[in-house]
């Protein structure tokens, strides 16, 4: 199928909702279509995972025209016990680049 991301094997890190919730971050005005193709996964994935986020509060969005502009909830706590008192800020600022960051070039090697 055209479009659809490589599969990935094995486990990682971070999970599709945080690469989701980082990626609104980063442009709260993004496509479904662009955000599948930065985090990698399907388009109808990340529909289920803004659907997840939007219920449980930690999003939400307006129509303007044809494209959404998405809002975090940044105060919103994280859902594991083993996270309790930790908020969305607090994940997002590790996930998420800073504008200072996107003007640097990569280091040389």
């Amino acid at each position: 199928m055209l479009g659809v991301p490589e599969a990935h094997t094995g486990w990682t890190f971070i999970t599709n909702h945080a690469r989701v919730l980082a990626a609104i971050a980063d442009d709260p005005n993004a496509r479904i279509r662009d955000i599948a193709a930065h985090c990698r996964l399907t388009e109808r994935a990340v529909q289920r995972i803004i659907s997840d986020l939007e219920r449980d509060g930690y999003l939400s969005h307006t129509r303007e025209g044809r494209a959404n502009t998405y809002r975090i909830q940044p105060d919103k706590v994280l859902r594991h016990p083993a996270e309790a008192g930790l908020s969305v800020a607090s994940l997002l600022s590790l996930l998420v680049q800073d504008e200072s960051d996107r003007s640097r070039k990569p280091d040389s090697q």
